[in-house]
């Protein structure tokens, strides 16, 4: 009997990456591990099959450590695929803790930036205390005596013995969070794909990110994400990361990229996989690849005659 494959992700047990790895590789063998890195690594080195990172929240935005271990880490690591999970937080306690006794809120510091109004108004007197992982916060809340608290979903407490405070605390309506597996290859093609990369500008010179957009607008590429990060090698350094629609596959994102990769000092493609929503994006008819199929053949046809017209051309001692 074949083994299941093995799924790592940012761990332990009762975070939201757990029940993203759950719903993003169903029927594989969980790997708990404490950190986005020892995730990206245990991909990278075939430790495991797939990994299942957090990337980006509708609230607080890009999740700047993976985008970091992916963007400057060894290659090796691609992105195969998105979960978009709904967040929905839950002020956790062991029971007896009433809200007026904590004094303390644990949680993994994009959890405490997601709740930040509602502990001002409710806890303005809380010190906020950064953990792990938001499960890691529940756990060190149940074994503690004091009165503390964890921010992070409902089945944490339920993990850990603990009760509900308070429930959906987050301050904005909507909250999403979205998660990348993480495989050694890339994704084969389904029409509905999605492609991030990252450009690093090397020589800084006007109009460069111009150009670079540039080259996604005239065949009609949609961009659905656009931001800028240091590069780590000097201050006033940037590379930007961009999602575009399609894939690497498509004759349109390879003449894309091709183009980019002749501007800048290096473009590094993190990944084309399925978009989670399922939309698709189809190229006007001169951006198919059927167009760009008849182009490459017309203009070998071209070339074909430039040969001929050589050999037709008499030699200077005839």
């Amino acid at each position: 009997m074949a083994t299941a494959p093995v799924v790592a992700f940012l761990g332990p047990e009762g975070t939201f990456t757990s029940e993203a790895a759950r719903r993003a590789a169903p029927g594989t063998r969980r790997r708990p591990l404490p950190t986005i890195e020892e995730v990206v690594q245990a991909v990278r080195t075939r430790g495991v099959d797939l990994g299942v990172v957090p990337i980006e929240n509708s609230i607080e935005g890009s999740v700047n450590l993976t985008l970091d271990t992916l963007a400057f880490g060894p290659p090796g690591v691609s992105i195969r695929g998105e979960v978009l999970l709904p967040i929905s937080m839950s002020l956790l306690a062991r029971p007896g803790v009433a809200l007026d006794d904590v004094k303390v809120v644990r949680s993994q510091p994009h959890a405490l930036a997601q709740c930040r109004g509602w502990l001002a108004r409710h806890l303005p007197g809380a010190a906020l205390e950064a953990a792990t992982s938001t499960a890691d916060a529940a756990r060190h809340v149940a074994e503690t005596t004091d009165a503390e608290a964890a921010l992070g979903p409902s089945f944490a407490g339920e993990r850990y013995g603990l009760w509900v405070l308070a429930a959906d605390v987050q301050d904005h309506a909507g909250n999403t969070t979205r998660f990348v597996t993480l495989g050694t290859g890339m994704a084969p093609p389904t029409e509905r794909d999605k492609t991030s990369l990252v450009v690093f500008f090397g020589e800084d010179r006007p109009g460069l990110l111009l150009r670079i957009l540039d080259e996604f607008a005239l065949r009609g590429i949609n961009l659905t994400k656009i931001e800028s990060r240091p590069t780590k090698q000097q201050l006033g350094e940037y590379c930007i990361f961009i999602d575009c629609a399609g894939h690497i596959g498509d004759a349109r994102v390879g003449e894309t990229l091709r183009g980019v990769h002749r501007h800048v000092a290096q473009l590094r493609v993190l990944g084309s996989y399925p978009r989670a929503d399922g939309l698709h994006d189809p190229p006007r008819p001169a951006d198919s690849d059927e167009a760009y199929a008849r182009a490459a053949s017309w203009y070998a046809a071209l070339l074909e005659r430039v040969t001929a017209g050589r050999a037709d051309q008499p030699r200077p001692d005839d």
